[in-house]
């Protein structure tokens, strides 16, 4: 019992999990209670047991777990938490419930499973359970189907999928335990109750007595449909509103669920597909073809047998249906016909949509194969033909059907409208429009004229199956020429048919409009008609528009009614009336004289041809007065005109009687119903006065009036053929000028452009210059419409005449064709004629494409040709290819037919050459264009595999693709693509490449498509699976077209479409869909078709705002959809901004002014990161040309879309440049509102205005350079800092413009390039304007080099890049310029150089020619007077320009604010210049000396600026903390400056404090460990690398000594500090930027740590090490290998000189020479050998071979000769024009030496003896003269000593030591004191300072071991109390020692690192160990002897203080 009241005391959810059965069922019991007792579904009580639920279900004990089933009942119905349960809940019920003996447990199971199916959680019990039918025990198989039965009867086939119930059905049926087959047989009727017959063909082969009994069951089965009795938690409304219906009595059958019938599922979705191809017979190919038939019969039977499966896989069954084709084609046999025709029919039914790609070819030949009479071959014909329509759309096979219809035999003429019946009743309204419908017909009409009755009948049928399917309304317009007989006729069969997908309500309706047509001839009619037909009912069909009321409501196109149309008659079905023209036959002149009397004064008729003019003039106007007076019924419009031709007719001689002739012509065209019968009376004599000079004005307007009557095509074409039948020039050039202007005011529509062309022709090739002119101009109006596609029709002209032609259509370009103002009103349909509108283009100029004459090419597509393209050569397959090639453009415009081609093409397309796959890329392109729309027939068998080859691991070739399959889809339309399985199979293939292409693809295609075909879900599980890929850039493509997907197949589908994946990706794609949700743009709108194509139809009378607003025209276009939406399609915001490629007319006023109000740039997240990645992933053109090309143009184009307004961009890239001036002046307008969108796009912005500098406008260019300074400014505000890619893609543009003749233009160029310092480093701009120097325009050369001079100025040498050295010499080339403007340019810039860095500027030079430099000293002296008081100038005269300094001075600085920052911003972006540290300002760089010795120099400025500055010299010393918080201000206010915050975490790694340290090198690694972040610390490195060597100085000197210091603390300092080198070193662009000084140091520093003994004694501490020596080798292989090398011939040099480093030191660093010399031969040409052979000459100096042989070791010596015998191999001879950098080669033995190796390389042959007795002989001489030496210079160390004259021996000691650089002073220094050490150097120092007048005194390598230093803090006070006294802040932190001073070479060496350190660091590192001042001040004696002492530091400033008074008092 003890034990019971242990577990008692539990909480319920503990007892739950106890292992005591008696406490679990306790636990149970009382949980089942909580559960009943909660009342909210959310409360937090039931997540407490959401993981013990399984537990409930699976207990071990039956007992208890009959109870945990009850308690997990309640909880799955209650919790809302449950659902996330369901998966192991339901996996325990079916493993551990379903098998328990107790009938209790198996109910509370089932369930259990149901609850969850209730919870919306079916798809997982489901899955579940049919893994369940996996058990072998069958007790669970049983209760598993039970469940899934009962589940199927309650919730009904909507929740419940069948489809994988059905799979497992006929295994379940096959099981050995009865129980399990019995149930399966009541799943089975369950099933069929649902879905009835679809169930009998998968379980057609279960076992026949089953089925039989099965049978039995179903047919007991009541008839009614079922309906779900038990709904979803979402579904329990629907289930109350039932009930509710029931209680109130029997409705509950038609009222509530009419919405929820059940599916109807397609039997075929539920069959498995077989896969057939490989099963068939081997040699089925070679039997098919064989002689005898019965062995074609047997290949036929067998691929027979195969077809019977009801569902086929997909595969490439082109080579089977070529086959089959041929036998049903030529086999002679009919019984083998009727058997392949039988195949074709299973292979049809078995791929259903799949076979649509082979109908092209198999149609054809079928209907021509209907000749044969025998009965079994016409059915199994007619099987196929009608099952593969079912495959395709009638679109498709449309040409092939038309093009039999005129065939001669009246069987396949019968059968052919048979099959068009029957095709028909499987069409809709929709997918029956009128550009379909319109050419069947015309055929039909033709075959009920037909003599064979059978033809006739068929016709009939066809015609009314047609009249059933669309509407009388639709077929009406064609049926205008039919007699009543055959009218009644064609409606009898139309009530007959019988329409496949039921017929469409309302139809009956319009019976109404039904009128017989004939006799309309009596115009008297007409009107009559149109007044009955009124108000008829709105028009059924599926545009669910309000019908336009009659004339009382506004009319719906914004036009006024006909004119002259009565009151009355309402514009309503006009079209019935007006599309076919008024048919009138001809009159017999006694009629017309009749007619004409009867509404003609009788004088009238007789002065008609009266002899006296006056009498004529005078009938004439009486026949006028008459006509205006007449009604429009009464006029007899043909008698009339017959009247005016009577003589003298158009014979007229007095021009007045023609005048009013004419006149009255186009009044009768106007007011009456005029005919074409009447027009060709007139015409004639219209186009033979058209040219008259007095009546050609009146016979255009009677010509337009006809036009009107008439419509345009029809006069048009009889106007043309007249004038070029006659000969006279004048009336041809004019009808052309007047059919110019008339296709501008009617429009395009309609006219045929096949007609015109060979007019056109003969026009163009007339001798008279007008006719010429004229044919050109009349080209130039139909390029408005027809499009570059014109021009094809002229290629073959004279090229003179061609590029008249040309220059016509660039005239045109860009514009769009005016609205038509002329032939709407008459020919315009009525808003709810819009149904048939949709399609009107097809018969207008946008379908130009189907009226080019086009060739048959068939015939030349021989069967050798395509075994040619299949060859297995590959040069004869190219052969192949170029023919086809070349067939296809002699062509130019094919007919689709093209045979065998699309299999031959296809092949190729996976070919293993790519260059052939390429080649049939480029051929399918140009099939596309010279087939036009046809093409779409070859989508399925073509265009697909174009798809494939997307995936193609080639970048061109994938490229090459989509250029294709875009050039198809132009053609084509997506609906092809989209329909069917195919695109969704591509997806499918899990290729990278071909999922981000076509991804992208659709991501492109999509947004622009109104509607799409419901198989595009199919693309959907795949499009998720990408979501989840692998490769990123495929998740990227995916993610971009989830909105596209959306937006036409809607949220929930999307979503529900999730329900397959697993959870963990469900939930992602969910998330992402509810991203997606709030990005999906809204469909384009309806209008966007019509705008596109304004030439179609009528459409552009839907644009005419004249009388509608601007709403009304939108909204009586868009299709209805919900208001938001239709709002966002209008709206500028909307993501699509317009479909690319879809040219919508600029004029179209249509949203015109709401368009422009939306912001013009739209902030596109990460857009411009990404477009910089795909620049630097070449995925784009790098933006980089010397005159932009179009591909560039396009590109930026594109890019542009997404991010700028689309008027706007169409302004920028017009073609005219008042558009670009517009679109600048709005940009300039948005500057300061959009400044995010502005930064944004900026990369964009700038490379559209580089396409500025390349137009000739200058009003277009001054405009930009006017936004540019606008910009620039702005950016500058904003604290931007240009990118890379933004600045070399645009600086070297605008530097060309630097060198404009124009003063105005230069000068705010140079404006722009001093702005833009601001936002770029100076050192940066640097090389781009240097590269500018190099330019043929001198004028840009001078303004380059005025500029360099500028920023020299400015910014001091730092900015000189690469070093000052080249650049000064490059400078310098330019003295011996031709043009003297460049001379004086770069002197003048030379003399500024030379001001701020004195006479070193001579050395950086190089040598001159005497003439050069006698040039440069002549301008130095003339300039020399003011060299100081430049800078102060400088500072006041360019405060725009910003002083490149350490933040210490620019603290001192009292400027304004903003200054401030933007300087501190330019110092930090180019504190990684080694040169920084020279950097004081040079206010504070007084040359003391220099002013001492010089009075008379500056004497205005100087007490200004003493006074001004010396407070401030003093203040920070005083004060320190005050100046820290000065500088984190400018850090707080520049956060969001990348640099800035870099910089500051920089700053932290040297910190003193460990954790600090540790902080900041853990969020640096962070950055380098992101690839796209990694870039940030671009120009830091240096920064970064000398904080982390003082930190590991730090650690070596401070810490390791410091006891009270854990040293794991250290040893997790060293692991960060390596870590992050390492990181950094393996990125090969930052490695590359560390400097040679830096990298000395650094190695310095890891090869002491390498030594360092303490280390090695540590835990961890070998670890350390280990990781040392990987680093090491990392920084010597990425570094840059000149730096690298050379810092370690320094390092070496200096190793060697200090007695101080052990001999391992030097031997580590010659290990890493030997590790250099090996990389040699990969990196020798990356190598600056000038540089490293200037290195080697100093080593040399320092180190004669005497001197060098005195080492202990020899290693040195070998090093060196190892090195440079590897130089001497590796470059030979060549080594010696590499001397370049150094003066004075005979200072060392290295020329000497290279040519000795050279020598003997060439000439091994030379005696060694020789060789030797030299060596002898130098050796005697250098030892006499060392004895010499040493005397001479004992001498000198004498006088140093005695106090006389010491100062004397310094002079002396000096002057010896430049004459013999090499002498050795080391012995006289060794004994001496370290005072006297120190006081030689200083006094050396001092003399050299007065000598050489110098700021600055270059040293030998700093040394800067950490044996010799002090400790560094003391160092940096140090430099820091040097600076802020003016003293030049040069090496004096790590001075050399004194040898190495006194071996001075004549060049520098390079500079140590340290210097570099900016004093921004060392301000930080004072300020946090400012407390230990008093401490250092203690320590002071501690410091090495190469140390200056505090004492000499305060020293300094006293000094300095009196220094300063003296010259105050000299200048009074």
């Amino acid at each position: 019992m003890g034990d019971d009241s242990e577990w008692m005391k539990l909480p319920v959810d503990q007892k739950c999990e106890h292992k005591l059965w008696k406490a679990r069922l306790s636990g149970y019991e009382e949980a089942l209670k909580i559960f009943q007792k909660i009342r909210d579904e959310k409360s937090p009580e039931w997540s407490k047991f959401l993981g013990l639920i399984k537990k409930f279900v699976t207990d071990s004990n039956a007992v208890v777990q009959l109870k945990g089933l009850e308690a997990a009942l309640v909880y799955v119905e209650n919790a809302h938490v449950a659902g996330k349960t369901t998966g192991e809940v339901v996996s325990g019920v079916v493993s551990k419930v379903f098998n328990q003996p107790k009938a209790k447990a198996k109910e509370l199971g089932i369930e259990i499973c149901l609850m969850y199916i209730e919870i919306e959680k079916g798809e997982a019990v489901q899955e579940e359970l049919l893994k369940g039918l996996d058990n072998k025990n069958p007790k669970i198989i049983v209760a598993c189907v039970e469940t899934l039965r009962k589940a199927l009867s309650e919730f009904g086939s909507k929740i419940i999928l069948l489809k994988p119930i059905i799979k497992v059905l006929p295994k379940l049926f096959e099981s050995r335990d009865k129980a399990v087959r019995e149930e399966a047989k009541l799943i089975a009727v369950e099933i069929y109750r649902w879905i009835r017959d679809a169930l009998r063909p998968p379980l057609q082969n279960i076992n026949s007595v089953q089925l039989k009994e099965l049978e039995e069951e179903w047919v007991r089965l009541p008839t009614g449909a079922p309906k779900p009795t038990r709904f979803l938690r979402s579904q329990q409304e629907l289930e109350a509103k039932l009930e509710q219906q029931q209680c109130a009595g029997g409705d509950a059958e038609g009222g509530g669920d009419d919405g929820d019938e059940v599916p109807q599922i397609d039997a075929y979705e539920l069959l498995e597909a077989a896969e057939i191809l490989s099963k068939l017979p081997k040699d089925f190919y070679d039997k098919i073809e064989a002689k005898k038939w019965q062995e074609r019969k047997e290949a036929l039977e067998a691929v027979e047998v195969l077809v019977k499966n009801p569902k086929l896989e997909a595969g490439d069954y082109a080579d089977l249906v070529k086959a089959l084709k041929k036998v049903v084609g030529k086999d002679t046999n009919v019984m083998l016909v009727a058997l392949a025709a039988k195949c074709l029919t299973g292979l049809a039914v078995g791929l259903r949509k799949k076979f649509g790609q082979y109908a092209g070819h198999v149609v054809p030949t079928i209907l021509e194969k209907f000749k044969e009479k025998k009965p079994q071959v016409v059915q199994a014909l007619q099987e196929a033909i009608d099952a593969i329509f079912l495959t395709t759309t009638l679109q498709n096979i449309s040409e092939d059907v038309l093009a039999v219809m005129d065939n001669k035999n009246p069987t396949i003429k019968q059968q052919t409208s048979l099959f068009i019946a029957r095709s028909f009743r499987h069409c809709t309204a929709t997918t029956l429009p009128k550009s379909l419908l319109k050419p069947f017909c015309a055929a039909l009409l033709k075959h009920i004229n037909d003599s064979a009755p059978e033809v006739r009948d068929a016709a009939f049928e066809a015609l009314g199956t047609a009249l059933k399917v669309v509407g009388e309304k639709a077929v009406n317009p064609f049926l205008v020429d039919v007699d009543k007989l055959k009218l009644d006729r064609i409606k009898e069969c139309s009530e007959k048919v019988e329409l496949v997908h039921g017929k469409k309500a309302g139809l009956s309706a319009e019976k109404k409009d039904f009128k017989p047509v004939p006799g309309r001839a009596a115009s008297s009619g007409a009107s009559g008609d149109k007044d009955t037909k009124d108000n008829s009912v709105p028009k059924p069909g599926p545009l669910k528009k309000a019908p336009a009321t009659k004339a009382g409501g506004p009319p719906k196109k914004g036009k006024p009614s006909a004119p002259g149309g009565t009151g009355s008659a309402g514009t309503k079905n006009k079209r019935g009336l007006e599309a076919k023209e008024i048919v009138e036959p001809e009159l017999s002149i006694e009629v017309c004289e009749e007619k004409a009397s009867a509404v003609l004064p009788a004088t009238c008729i007789q002065l008609l041809d009266s002899s006296n003019w006056k009498e004529r003039l005078a009938c004439m106007e009486e026949f006028q007065k008459a006509v205006e007076l007449m009604d429009r019924t009464e006029m007899p419009c043909q008698a009339l005109v017959r009247m005016l031709a009577k003589k003298p007719g158009w014979k007229e001689t007095n021009f007045q009687v023609m005048q009013m002739k004419l006149h009255i012509v186009a009044l009768i065209a106007q007011k009456g119903n005029f005919s074409k019968t009447s027009a060709q009376i007139v015409l004639d004599g219209l186009v033979d006065k058209i040219g008259d000079v007095k009546c050609g004005n009146n016979a255009k307007e009677a010509m337009t009036a006809i036009a009107e009557a008439c419509m345009l095509p029809w006069t048009a074409e009889q106007v043309m053929s007249m004038a070029f039948s006659q000969k006279n020039p004048k009336n041809q050039s004019e009808t052309l000028n007047w059919l110019s202007n008339a296709i501008k005011e009617f429009g395009f529509s309609g006219l045929n452009v096949k007609a015109f062309i060979s007019n056109v022709k003969t026009a163009l090739a007339a001798t008279n210059p007008a006719v010429r002119t004229s044919a050109i101009t009349l080209l130039g109006v139909m390029y408005l419409y027809v499009g570059p596609s014109l021009r094809m029709f002229f290629e073959d002209e004279k090229p003179a005449l061609l590029s008249q032609i040309d220059a016509e259509f660039e005239k045109m370009q860009g514009q769009s064709p005016p609205a038509p103002t002329r032939g709407i009103s008459k020919h315009s349909t009525s808003g709810t004629d819009e149904g048939d509108d949709g399609d009107e283009p097809d018969d207008g100029g946008s379908d130009v494409v189907d009226l080019l004459p086009r060739t048959e090419i068939s015939d030349k597509i021989t069967s050798e040709l395509v075994s040619k393209i299949g060859d297995k050569n590959w040069k004869i397959r190219k052969e192949g290819l170029d023919e086809v090639a070349g067939i296809i453009n002699e062509a130019k415009f094919i007919q689709p037919n093209i045979g065998e081609l699309p299999t031959a093409l296809k092949g190729r397309l996976n070919d293993s050459n790519k260059i052939l796959v390429q080649q049939t890329l480029t051929i399918l392109q140009q099939l596309a264009v010279a087939m036009g729309p046809n093409i779409k027939q070859h989508v399925k068998n073509l265009g697909i595999p174009i798809l494939t080859v997307l995936g193609d691991s080639k970048n061109n070739v994938r490229a090459a693709a989509l250029a294709t399959v875009n050039a198809w889809a132009e053609q084509t339309g997506m609906k092809e693509w989209l329909e069917g399985e195919d695109l969704s199979e591509e997806l499918k293939k899990e290729n990278p490449f071909l999922r981000q292409e076509l991804l992208g693809w659709l991501a492109e295609k999509l947004p622009t498509l109104r509607s799409t075909p419901t198989d595009l879900i199919l693309c959907v599980p795949h499009l998720y699976s990408c979501l989840e890929d692998r490769n990123g850039d495929v998740r990227k493509k995916a993610q971009d077209a989830l909105p596209f997907f959306m937006m036409h197949l809607g949220y929930e589908k999307m979503a529900k479409a999730t329900g397959k994946l697993k959870p963990t990706s469900k939930d992602q794609v969910l998330a992402m869909l509810e991203k997606a949700k709030a990005n999906m743009p809204a469909k384009p709108a309806a209008p966007a078709k019509a705008t596109s194509k304004p030439v179609g139809g009528s459409a552009p009378a839907r644009f005419q705002p004249t009388s509608a607003s601007v709403e009304d025209s939108v909204s009586s276009t868009v299709e209805p959809k919900p208001d938001p939406k239709k709002a966002k399609a209008l709206g500028v915001s909307s993501k699509v901004k317009s479909a690319p490629g879809k040219k919508v007319p600029s004029k179209t006023s249509l949203k015109e002014d709401e368009d422009k109000s939306g912001p013009i740039f739209i902030v596109v997240p990460n857009g411009k990161e990404q477009r910089m990645k795909d620049e630097k992933g070449l995925k784009v053109l790098k933006w980089n040309f010397t005159t932009p090309r179009d591909e560039y143009i396009e590109q930026l184009k594109t890019q542009m879309s997404s991010c700028v307004a689309k008027w706007l961009q169409d302004e920028m890239f017009h073609s005219d440049f008042q558009h670009h001036n517009k679109a600048l002046a709005v940009m300039v307008d948005h500057l300061e509102s959009e400044k995010e969108g502005v930064i944004g796009c900026l990369d964009l912005i700038l490379k559209w205005l580089t396409l500025r500098f390349f137009d000739t406008n200058t009003s277009v260019l001054m405009k930009a350079l006017e936004y540019l300074k606008l910009l620039f400014t702005l950016l500058s505000d904003e604290e931007y800092h240009l990118t890379e890619n933004e600045a070399s893609s645009f600086i070297p543009y605008l530097i060309l413009k630097v060198g404009e003749p124009k003063d105005v233009i230069r000068k705010d160029v140079r404006a722009i390039l001093n702005r833009m310092c601001l936002v770029y480093p100076a050192s940066k701009m640097f090389p781009f304007i240097m590269e500018g120097t190099k330019s043929k325009n001198s004028k840009q050369r001078a303004e380059c080099l005025e500029e360099l001079g500028c920023l020299v100025e400015s910014y001091g040498m730092n900015v000189c890049q690469p070093t000052p050295g080249k650049a000064l010499k490059e400078i310098a080339i330019h003295i011996g310029d031709r043009d003297n403007a460049v001379r004086n340019a770069a002197l003048n810039t030379i003399v500024t150089v030379y001001n701020v860095h004195g006479d070193q500027v001579f050395k950086l030079i190089g040598t001159l020619s005497e003439k050069d430099m006698s040039m440069l000293e002549e301008r130095i002296k003339r300039s020399a007077k003011r060299p100081s008081a430049a800078p102060v100038k400088q500072v006041e005269e360019k405060p725009q320009r910003t002083q490149n300094m350490s933040s210490s001075a620019s603290m001192l600085r009292k400027g304004p604010a903003e200054d401030m920052s933007s300087k501190l911003n330019q110092a930090r972006s180019l504190s990684g210049h080694p040169e920084a540290a020279q950097t004081v300002r040079r206010e504070f760089q007084l040359d003391l000396d220099e002013i001492e010795n010089d009075n008379g120099t500056v004497r205005c400025e100087m007490p200004e600026l003493v006074q001004h500055k010396l407070d401030d010299i003093f203040e920070p010393v005083l004060i320190p903390e005050p100046k820290i918080r000065a500088v984190s201000p400018h850090f707080d206010d520049m956060h969001s400056n990348t640099a800035s915050t870099i910089n500051f975490i920089i700053s932290q790694v040297a910190s003193g404090d460990i954790n600090t340290s540790i902080q900041a090198l853990t969020q640096i690694d962070e950055v380098l460990r992101q690839e796209d972040k990694a870039e940030a610390m671009s120009g830091h490195i240096d920064q970064f690398l000398i904080a982390t060597f003082m930190q590991l100085r730090l650690i070596y000197n401070t810490h390791m000594a410091d006891e009270k210091l854990e040293k794991d603390e250290i040893i997790k300092l060293y692991s960060c500090i390596i870590g992050n080198m390492i990181s950094l070193f393996q990125i090969e662009s930052l490695a590359r930027e560390a400097s040679t000084g830096v990298l000395k140091d650094l190695m310095h520093g890891l090869i002491t740590l390498m030594l360092d003994s303490r280390v090695e004694d540590l835990e961890e501490g070998q670890q350390v090490i280990r990781s040392v020596n990987l680093l090491v080798v990392k920084v010597l292989e990425k570094s840059d290998q000149t730096n690298i090398l050379s810092a370690l011939l320094v390092l070496l040099q200096d190793s060697l000189l200090t007695t101080a480093n052990s001999p391992k030191f030097s031997e580590l660093v010659m290990k890493c020479l030997w590790r250099m010399v090996r990389l040699l031969p990969d990196t020798i040409n990356s190598i600056n050998l000038d540089r490293i052979l200037l290195d080697i000459h100093i080593f040399m100096k320092v180190f004669p071979k005497e001197k060098l042989k005195q080492c202990k070791s020899e290693f040195p010596i070998r090093t060196l000769k190892t090195l440079l015998h590897t130089l001497c191999k590796l470059k030979g001879p060549k080594i010696l024009d590499h001397l370049t950098m150094i003066d004075n080669k005979n200072e060392s033995e290295l020329e000497a030496h290279l040519c000795r190796m050279m020598k003997h390389s060439m000439d091994q042959m030379g005696s060694k003896s020789d060789k030797e007795t030299e060596k002898g002989a130098s050796r005697i001489d250098e030892k006499s003269s060392k004895a010499k030496v040493n005397d001479f210079l004992a001498e000198i160390f004498k006088k140093i000593g005695s106090k006389e004259n010491t100062k004397e021996g310094l002079a002396e000691l000096y002057e010896y030591k430049k004459k013999y650089s090499d002498a050795d002073i080391e012995p006289f220094l060794k004994n001496s004191s370290q005072f006297f050490q120190s006081y030689v150097e200083r006094g050396l120092r001092v003399i050299e300072m007065e000598r050489e007048g110098k700021g600055r005194i270059p040293t030998a390598a700093g040394n800067t071991n950490g044996e010799e230093v002090g400790p560094s803090v003391y160092l940096e006070r140090l430099k820091i109390l040097r600076q802020r006294c003016g003293l030049d802040n040069t090496k004096q932190d790590d001075r050399p020692p004194l040898t190495s001073l006194l071996s001075k070479p004549a060049v520098p060496t390079v500079a140590s690192s340290t210097d570099m350190l900016h004093s921004k660091l060392s301000q930080l590192r004072e300020s946090r160990e400012q407390h230990q001042h008093s401490d250092l001040d203690s320590n002071q004696t501690h410091s090495s002897g190469t140390m200056t002492t505090s004492s000499s530091s305060t020293a300094n400033i006293d000094d300095l203080k009196k220094r300063l008074e003296r010259i105050k008092s000299s200048r009074k």
